[in-house]
C-alpha cells in the first residue's frame, strides 16, 4: 500500500492512514497514480493556486492520473 494518496477531485495529496475519504473535499476517488507535487501556504495570494483552483491551504498533486 501507498504511503500518500491523492483525490481525484481537489488533487489533494492526503497520508494512507487519513482514510478512504478526502477531507477537503469529501471525495472517495483517491488514487495511488499520480506525479509532483506543490505546497501552497496562501492560496489567496498564489498564481498557481488561482491556476489549480485551490482555496485552501495544503499539499496538492500536479499530475492525477
Amino acid at each position: 500500500m501507498a504511503d500518500r494518496l491523492v483525490c481525484r477531485e481537489c488533487h489533494r495529496v492526503l497520508e494512507a492512514a487519513d482514510g478512504e475519504q478526502c477531507p477537503n473535499c469529501g471525495s472517495t476517488s483517491l488514487t495511488e497514480d499520480w506525479a509532483g507535487y506543490v505546497i501552497i501556504a496562501h492560496p489567496e495570494t498564489s498564481q498557481i493556486a488561482s491556476e489549480m483552483e485551490v482555496t485552501e491551504p495544503g499539499k496538492y498533486a500536479l499530475k492525477v492520473r
